[in-house]
């Protein structure tokens, strides 16, 4: 594999060719989730895309170190430094201790990386695990910070170029930034927050400035230098970080270094998922998650299809049609593999190296998938190349688009909506019926089992294109 990789720096806003520190170990820092809560899809996007991101680098053969961290304390519920820790307003919610909570969500998020297929990273790292890290980072960074009642915050002046990530345009027009009494500039942020007076948290620590917790900025640049090491290759996080999360992360590590050194070389955002109905923040108590649209009857590897069908740079609008329009292009790939396997032709016959070269140019090329997609789809068609080449090939395009499909049976994708009132077998039963009543003309009975089965949720797919024989009705 000679293409070479080409990446978007938001750090520079320009696409850059990846050049590795060192080409024995890609390290790779992915902002996790805070668990306080499940995941909506829009989180899930970056975690998929930060996937794609590790399958691209092990498919070139780098070998590659990928950390993931999980916030269990410090973010707050403004994602500057006002409001309560959001853990703290879960607990409270579900009369559960923190760690309670911590655990449940965590476990939750788990799930949901292992139904899209991601990859699991080298280590997850815990933030309440490295409070002792965290205390002594800020204590190296002292020098940059001032104490104020609420706690040591960081005064952003100290680094020159703050924000140079995120670029704002001015300090009245950053409106995320939200006001604290005593800090001397609005972009300055919490490094350490001193519990109120006469008050005690679930989650709370002894340290130079007073009892309290660590930032949520400042885990990052702790875990990510002690896992990975300064500098490190890349560091992957949602659009929403780069505008103060990220620039805060740099402005620590400028100042822990007494460099320039933003603690990754290159930095890689995702785009929103974007929803019209407004299901994607959690604040408002509604919201999409996995589970949502497995409950509708969706395997969940048709939102990997989903995400995958727009480059990762691009806000991505869902809608339950372009859910299931990925879905049936998803069992196209199935179907068109099977009608491979079916073939009583076992030769190799014709070179797929065109074919593999344009999949490196594609994902070479800032991780194109769409067009790494519409590869795929060119070689499953391609009847020069016998079905055993064309099955042999079909492992690069799993490898790196993560959608099973050397394993994956077109029995597996259908899921049942948690409202369905028939089993897989009984729908089975009652299909079989019914092409017995037409074969007999008896069109009478073939219509009431039809209307058997929408009554339960099972719409019987007459004509379909596909061959699929039915499907479950959201």
């Amino acid at each position: 594999m000679t293409i070479p990789l080409t990446f978007y720096n938001s750090l520079t806003r320009a696409a850059e060719p990846f050049v590795p520190i060192d080409p024995a170990l890609i390290r790779v820092y992915t902002c996790g989730p805070t668990v306080y809560n499940y995941q909506h899809i829009g989180n899930m996007r970056a975690f998929l895309f930060a996937d794609t991101l590790g399958r691209v680098l092990r498919w070139k053969g780098y070998p590659t170190k990928h950390v993931i961290n999980i916030t269990d304390v410090g973010h707050l519920t403004s994602d500057a430094d006002t409001g309560d820790d959001k853990m703290e307003q879960a607990a409270a919610a579900e009369a559960k201790s923190i760690w309670e909570i911590a655990a449940h969500y965590t476990a939750a998020f788990k799930d949901d990386v292992a139904r899209l297929n991601i990859d699991p990273p080298a280590e997850w790292t815990v933030a309440t695990d490295h409070i002792p890290h965290m205390i002594a980072f800020a204590q190296a960074i002292e020098k940059d910070c001032y104490l104020i009642e609420g706690g040591l915050y960081f005064d952003t002046t100290r680094v020159p170029h703050y924000g140079a990530l995120a670029r704002p345009v001015s300090e009245e027009g950053e409106s995320r930034i939200d006001p604290v009494s005593g800090k001397r500039h609005a972009a300055d942020f919490a490094i350490w927050r001193r519990s109120p007076p006469g008050e005690q948290r679930q989650m709370e620590w002894d340290s130079p400035w007073g009892k309290g917790a660590p930032g949520w900025h400042l885990e990052c640049s702790v875990m990510s230098r002690q896992h990975l090491g300064h500098p490190f290759d890349i560091h992957t996080g949602g659009i929403d970080h780069r505008e103060i999360h990220h620039p805060n992360e740099i402005a620590q590590n400028q100042s822990f270094c007494g460099c320039a050194d933003s603690g990754a070389r290159i930095w890689m955002h995702n785009n929103f998922l974007v929803d019209r109905g407004s299901k994607m923040s959690k604040s408002t108590g509604e919201f999409l998650r996995l589970q949502t649209l497995i409950d509708a009857g969706f395997h969940p590897l048709a939102y990997r299809m989903m995400c995958l069908q727009a480059h990762y740079r691009s806000e991505l609008e869902f809608t339950w049609e372009n859910l299931a329009a990925a879905f049936t292009r998803f069992k196209r790939l199935v179907i068109a593999r099977d009608a491979l396997r079916a073939r009583d032709d076992y030769v190799l016959k014709g070179d797929t190296e065109p074919y593999l070269a344009r999949l490196e140019d594609a994902v070479g090329d800032d991780l194109n998938t769409p067009r790494a997609l519409t590869v795929l789809d060119d070689l499953l068609a391609d009847k020069r190349l016998s079905p055993a080449t064309r099955l042999r090939a079909l492992g690069n395009f799993d490898a790196v688009l993560g959608l099973k499909l050397e394993t994956l049976g077109r029995a597996d994708l259908r899921l049942r909506p948690f409202t369905a009132t028939l089993t897989e077998s009984e729908i089975d039963a009652h299909l079989a019926a019914r092409r017995a009543a037409r074969a007999e003309k008896d069109f009478a009975r073939s219509d009431a089992i039809r209307d058997t089965l929408a009554a339960a949720g099972v719409e019987v797919m007459d004509g379909d294109p596909l061959g699929w024989d039915w499907k479950l009705t959201v």
